[in-house]
């Protein structure tokens, strides 16, 4: 892992950031505006687009962008190549995503298939738009994901294997572009207060509503508690969605980005895990999430 030096000045430098539209990507649009980016912030309702644009206290232009759709995307692409003129791109953080909570036995396949769509196809078609901008503009590339592209843990299966790919797919594509001179950094963070744990339960209760009866009886004594647990985690967490803002900013002004950032104490001892600890011993911590109480 190489070490941060030598922060580049923003200036005005363009960078586009998927899915601010609320939580994390809203946080780091403000905050990269703040500080001197140009933001081309990725939004789905142009009603978001014109409140970012007012709170936002430093330069901010909403772009209209559904990371599912490749003509959206490819429309988005011309949009910021007609703004940026022939600067190009200082950095592209793919932050847009959603996450499914479920049993994976409960999961249909169309909300799998939404899952994958929208955390890895969606940010591969953004790179693929957007890196001939990033070549022009001596850009970067900060992909995020999650603490659970360490550890995959019981009722989280979807979206763990959509952050274990989206890591896999930055690492690959980190080897790939290093002789084009071209960073790829992941921030993967934790447990965080964001609108995303509403929409959990809303795909909880679709999921867990829509197997057959005998199916939905073999959980319902560990998944609606893992839930709560979960949100509360969430809620109750020191990390903050401008912590996490601050790690991407570091991310793109670095000499030498590192290969990863993790925010947030289960984030990082999340990694810590995987690394330390075999499989068996990592079932047994997390045991208890799939054990009934006595």
């Amino acid at each position: 892992m190489s070490k941060s030096s030598g922060p580049t000045p923003p200036a005005g430098r363009a960078v586009v950031v998927t899915g601010a539209s609320s939580g994390l990507g809203e946080a780091c649009a403000l905050q990269l505006s703040r500080v001197g980016f140009h933001v081309l912030a990725g939004i789905r309702r142009p009603e978001d687009g014109e409140r970012l644009r007012r709170t936002a206290t430093g330069r901010l232009t909403p772009v209209a962008v559904d990371v599912t759709d490749e003509k959206s995307v490819q429309a988005a692409v011309h949009e910021v190549t007609e703004l940026t003129g022939g600067a190009g791109l200082w950095g592209l953080v793919n932050n847009a995503g959603i996450a499914v909570t479920a049993p994976l036995e409960c999961v249909p396949a169309e909300l799998m298939r939404r899952q994958l769509d929208t955390n890895v196809t969606g940010q591969l078609l953004m790179i693929q738009g957007f890196l001939p901008l990033l070549r022009v503009g001596a850009g970067r590339i900060v992909n995020v994901t999650s603490g659970l592209g360490n550890i995959a843990i019981p009722y989280l299966g979807a979206y763990a294997a959509a952050q274990f790919a989206k890591e896999a797919l930055s690492d690959a594509l980190r080897r790939e572009l290093a002789p084009q001179r071209i960073p790829v950094s992941v921030v993967q963070p934790g447990a965080v207060p964001t609108p995303i744990w509403d929409k959990m339960r809303e795909t909880a209760d679709r999921a867990l509503g829509s197997a057959p009866a005998t199916v939905r009886e073999l959980y319902r004594d560990t998944f609606p508690p893992f839930v709560a647990a979960n949100e509360t985690q969430a809620r109750t967490s020191r990390t903050t969605t401008d912590d996490i803002a601050r790690v991407v900013f570091r991310a793109l002004v670095a000499e030498r980005p590192r290969t990863r950032y993790g925010v947030g104490r289960d984030a990082v001892g999340s990694r810590l895990l995987a690394r330390l600890l075999p499989d068996r011993a990592i079932d047994r911590i997390l045991a208890g999430i799939v054990t009934p109480a006595r």
